[in-house]
């Protein structure tokens, strides 16, 4: 079987097998195993993890691959949800055409996916957030770290916000959306968006909790609410994806303001402002900008930026 980078690069791409930097036979399978190892490697992180004589806020530079090892597994494993098994088939030649992935296949991918955005996998250890100065003079913030909204300060909350962005961008994407709401059109037994925004929203707005598992859901839940805002006003959209979108806003704004968690004063003003995004798009759907996420670090190519240069130079 060939498939080519049309095939695999794109945020909305389709085939369950057609991966970047990808190993293991079960898309859902692989990105459950890789959130095992980050587990590990995340609790064991440290200063041992820079040089001797290396300043502490390095830690940052080692740390940004091993917290996002996972991002080629999530794309990986989101294009099963709404995918289609198919080749460059030629009339005649035997190949198979096109084919509607197993639904129980899909749904283990969907809660593979939804472990990435969950506290336990975006949440730092104090112990780790402790080690991590601000940069110390000459040690200039670079394009393979995180942004912030710390100013000097590493930011953990952006960190985990970023990184269920990159889940929720690839699930709530129009097009695997689009797809997602036609294949339950021509086959029932393939999920509904109806059941896959269900679980979104279920997850993305627990609201349980206390203390930094509060702070780090509130990043995951800005980061669904985004995604979702966006879908709903895309040009991309089928209309009928949008407008159940919309229903679904809505049922998540009654949510929120009868949510029992609103005593407390921090969710009560997280809610109060989803529920105002909510709103402006409701009100004015043409002007409507959605909540911007900081974008994760670039990723690819794989190495440093000085090292990729030197590969293209002609000395």
């Amino acid at each position: 079987t060939f498939l080519s980078d049309q095939d695999a690069r794109p945020a909305g791409s389709t085939h369950p097998y057609t991966h970047l930097w990808d190993n293991g036979t079960d898309p859902a399978d692989e990105l459950n195993r890789m959130l095992d190892i980050r587990t590990i490697v995340l609790k064991n992180f440290g200063e041992k993890n820079i040089r001797e004589g290396a300043p502490m806020a390095m830690l940052e530079e080692v740390l940004v691959p091993m917290y996002f090892m996972h991002r080629y597994k999530t794309e990986a494993a989101s294009k099963v949800l709404g995918g289609l098994d198919y080749r460059y088939a030629m009339r005649v030649d035997g190949q198979p055409v096109t084919k509607l992935l197993d639904p129980a296949w899909q749904l283990k991918a969907l809660d593979a996916l939804l472990r990435t955005t969950q506290t336990a996998s975006l949440k730092l250890p104090e112990s780790l957030l402790s080690q991590i100065p601000p940069r110390p003079l000459g040690y200039y913030r670079h394009r393979e770290l995180i942004k912030t909204k710390t100013d000097l300060a590493f930011d953990p909350l952006s960190l985990a916000e970023t990184a269920a962005d990159l889940t929720f961008s690839l699930l709530l994407h129009p097009a695997r959306a689009n797809r997602i709401f036609e294949h339950h059109a021509r086959d029932s037994r393939q999920p509904s968006l109806d059941l896959v925004l269900d679980k979104i929203i279920g997850s993305a707005f627990k609201q349980d909790g206390a203390g930094m598992d509060v702070a780090v859901q509130m990043s995951a839940g800005s980061a669904a609410l985004s995604n979702l805002t966006r879908l709903a006003a895309s040009d991309e959209a089928a209309a009928p994806v949008k407008g159940l979108v919309m229903l679904k806003l809505e049922k998540l704004k009654t949510t929120l303001v009868k949510s029992p968690a609103a005593t407390n004063t921090a969710w009560s003003g997280f809610n109060t402002w989803c529920v105002n995004i909510i709103n402006q798009l409701k009100e004015n759907p043409a002007d409507f900008k959605p909540a911007e996420v900081l974008p994760a670090p670039p990723g690819q190519p794989i190495g440093t930026t000085e090292t990729f240069c030197s590969w293209g130079s002609t000395n």
